[in-house]
């Protein structure tokens, strides 16, 4: 089940932008000290100095890791961190706790909160950023592999299986749960529930020792018209993790102890016009209009007809091509259309030009 991305996968993971750093902190001082220092390194710094501003700061800056003071007045830091972690759209994100309290309810009190780490106050940039250097590895690789699914027609989420809850998801994932099901995060759609616990109850009866080869567990297909939308089930990835149930279970070696408990991946795969042309956008920095003359370039459409089907000028459609082939740095629509055509063979395989 952990089959290896496609190939030029590796091409996305060079072209991440800088981190970002959200500091939340009461006191204007202790965030001018980190400010510089966190500059200095490169980093893109998001402050806010209360818990509501820093929520809002979260949701919209969408930071890579959260410098939260523990002790504020109004919402504290331990609520703040309770809303994030509560939040789908911020849950992912790292926080490590600010804190003069070093008593040990104090810091269990941060680390039950949501917490990964803390450093104590008063503040050493360089201990601050070495402990950043930690976690943001580790969001830094998730946040890419995140990206790469997504970019190549992989969306992803993670489902709690006891409760039903929807932890995560990417972008591409939110779309297309909204646009099938209508169904908003923390809410995992009732079918795609009721698909994984009936999997892992099924997992669960397997016998690891009949000699039996790994089998992979059953697809959910859900269709839109022309569009088919089809779930797998990746591996579990934590929580309240069933006997036995990981990686290898979810590949069918071992046996999971039944859906109670485990937080899993499930990838979501999308076949259709619009899924190859969003692929297109994402997989070469095209806009959606530049995507979309990509696609009927694929398809061996000239200028003309191309501007008749989008709507607009064949000027028009060459102005986007000249654009399309600056980004894909090719010369000739040829060139381009054989650069895109290998790419969305690689992204859906069963696509036909």
């Amino acid at each position: 089940m952990n089959s290896a991305l496609p190939s030029a996968v590796t091409t996305l993971l060079d072209q991440q932008q800088g981190d970002r750093v959200l500091m939340v902190d009461d006191v204007p001082d202790n965030l001018s000290l980190l400010h510089d220092a966190l500059d200095e390194h490169g980093y893109t710094v998001l402050a806010a100095t209360n818990g509501e501003a820093a929520l809002a700061c979260a949701r919209q800056g969408r930071p890579d890791i959260v410098l939260l003071d523990a002790m504020m007045p109004g919402m504290d830091g331990f609520e703040v961190a309770r809303r994030l972690k509560a939040d789908p759209s911020t849950a992912h994100i790292p926080i490590v706790f600010m804190t003069g309290l070093t008593e040990t309810e104090h810091l269990v009190a941060a680390l039950q909160a949501g917490g990964v780490d803390y450093v104590t106050k008063p503040l050493d940039p360089r201990a601050v950023l070495a402990r950043m250097q930690v976690h943001l590895q580790g969001a830094r690789q998730a946040r890419q592999t995140r990206q790469a699914l997504d970019a190549f027609g992989y969306a992803s989420i993670a489902v709690r299986a006891s409760s039903g809850r929807l932890l995560w998801q990417t972008p591409l994932a939110r779309e297309l749960l909204q646009l099938y099901f209508g169904t908003v995060a923390p809410q995992t759609p009732a079918p795609v529930l009721a698909w994984l616990r009936k999997t892992l109850d099924e997992m669960a009866r397997q016998s690891p020792g009949d000699g039996a080869p790994p089998q992979e567990p059953p697809r959910l297909c859900a269709e839109l018209g022309a569009r088919r939308l089809s779930f797998r089930l990746h591996h579990c990835i934590g929580g309240e993790e069933p006997n036995g149930a990981g990686p290898e279970a979810a590949a069918g070696v071992g046996a999971a102890s039944g859906a109670a408990g485990g937080d899993w991946l499930i990838v979501m795969r999308e076949v259709s016009d619009a899924a190859v042309i969003r692929s297109l956008g994402l997989a070469f920095s095209l806009t959606a209009r530049e995507a979309e003359v990509l696609y009927w370039v694929v398809k061996g459409k000239i200028n003309r007809d191309i501007g008749e089907i989008l709507g607009a000028s064949p000027a028009t459609v060459k102005k986007h091509l000249e654009r399309i082939h600056a980004k894909l740095g090719v010369e000739t629509r040829t060139a381009a259309a054989a650069m895109a055509l290998t790419r969305v063979r690689e992204m859906h395989p069963q696509w036909e030009v």
